[in-house]
């Protein structure tokens, strides 16, 4: 028996390369594979490196599906329901809208599928798979096998799973729908055995909020100090009250943290329920104490709330210049399926697409709903301009500088590696077609 793994892309410009930045290994696939059995064959597929081959000799076709992901995910899959080749769609996207999901596919997981998958396979060779599985969704203790990638040019960065979930419930995000704002946390050993089998210089610690739990957090930092690594990951802008928790923090390799400032308008973030962002204390303060810390910052904002305008966004990239981050996000709201966010816009009736994510001609890029205060396209472009602004030489060489002062030589190559090439990529990633040309991959 043998089943053949698909990573759907965005969509790409035709003629244009992929986007750098989004080539990191599929760590979800590495967890299918180990959970398969040895002997059924399987291969790997990744769309946004290589081309798929429709052709291939297969008894099932597996999909991982993100919202930005749905609409190419389900042309794949209709190439090969057209031989007669059943496929099983799984994700985020799909947990979220399995009816819509069903409609593409002959299987949908929903959840986690490590609880379901070795059932689905014994299903699949007796030629009775089900319409859907229902998975768990803190049963993880998997360790990845990430054979499946040889070969495969991922950016050289190992992606190590450490934690699933976050305890807060921020309006627009997806996440927290998926795990009904609850954290699950990684068994230590098998985040320290993922470590020590890293290939590379660099590790993500992949983690929807890191300090989430502290106790836990604190504990898991000091297993990872003896290795000695680097590592960037995602936390909350709380982890600045704690000096215990800064401290265990960078002892255990930590570098670059990424931190969801969303906005600085208070009424913003009461609308998107994360005052707490508000309620820590001066933002100024908070952010100099990780500085001090020696660990740089990943600043990521989000527009698109009742009281933005031109005036949010540019003190969002004042504020960001002001404090030489590491590097910055400056996105767009986007209403993504099952999220509280998405049925208020569509009980206000400001939805520009039902389902963007399947709209004829959407880009990257655009937005998908009516903002109180400025037009779609006016947000649009100012989200555009302020990627553009931080991504200026000067800026960059500023903020190099500061990354030097903060963090170890090494992570200022990696500044470099990052930096000099954002302006170029805050072009390309602009008004990619979602789904869109795919059939080609230049030199």
């Amino acid at each position: 028996m043998k089943v053949t793994f698909i990573l759907p892309a965005i969509g790409k410009k035709k003629g244009k390369k992929y986007i750098g930045t989004w080539k990191m290994e599929p760590l979800t696939i590495a967890v299918l594979k180990a959970l398969t059995p040895p002997e059924v064959e399987t291969e790997l597929f990744d769309d946004r490196i290589e081309l798929i081959d429709y052709d291939t000799p297969t008894d099932l076709v597996c999909i991982t599906v993100e919202t930005y992901t749905a609409r190419r995910s389900y042309r794949i899959a209709a190439r090969f329901r057209e031989r007669g080749i059943p496929v099983a769609l799984g994700g985020y996207h799909v947990t979220l809208c399995p009816e819509e999901a069903a409609e593409y596919c002959d299987s949908v997981i929903v959840g986690n599928a490590e609880t379901v998958w070795r059932r689905m396979l014994e299903d699949l060779r007796e030629g009775k798979l089900a319409d859907c599985y229902q998975g768990g969704v803190g049963e993880y203790d998997i360790r990845p096998d990430k054979s499946i990638f040889a070969g495969k040019k991922y950016l050289p960065v190992s992606l190590v799973e450490t934690g699933r979930g976050c305890c807060h419930s921020c309006e627009f995000c997806s996440i927290s729908k998926f795990y009904c704002s609850k954290y699950h946390c990684r068994e230590h050993s098998l985040i320290v055995d993922d470590i020590r089998e890293s290939e590379h210089k660099y590790t993500f610690l992949v983690d929807d909020n890191l300090v989430a739990n502290r106790e836990n957090a604190i504990r898991l930092f000091r297993d990872i100090a003896p290795l000695k690594i680097k590592w960037a990951g995602q936390g909350t802008l709380s982890m600045a009250r704690d000096t215990e928790l800064l401290r265990a923090m960078k002892e255990s390799g930590c570098e670059i943290i990424l931190i969801g400032f969303e906005s600085l308008d208070r009424e913003n973030l009461r609308q998107m329920n994360k005052s707490f962002n508000d309620t820590l204390g001066e933002r100024d303060e908070l952010v100099k104490r990780i500085h001090d810390a020696g660990i740089g910052i990943y600043a990521t904002f989000v527009f698109g709330y009742d009281n933005d305008d031109e005036r949010t966004v540019h003190d969002a990239v004042e504020f960001a210049k002001k404090h030489n981050f590491y590097t910055a996000a400056f996105n767009h709201l986007l209403p993504f399926p099952g999220t509280a966010l998405y049925e208020r816009l569509r009980g206000e009736n400001r939805l520009l697409y039902d389902k963007w994510w399947l709209a004829e001609g959407y880009h990257y890029g655009e937005l998908a709903f009516y903002p109180r205060l400025l037009s779609p396209d006016k947000l649009s472009r100012l989200c555009h301009e302020a990627r553009k602004e931080f991504a200026a030489p000067r800026t960059v060489l500023s903020r190099g500088f500061a990354s030097l002062g903060r963090t170890s030589p090494l992570m200022w190559g990696l500044f470099w590696a990052m930096n000099l090439r954002l302006g170029e990529e805050v072009d390309q990633k602009m008004n990619v077609p979602i789904g869109e040309n795919l059939d080609e991959f230049p030199k």
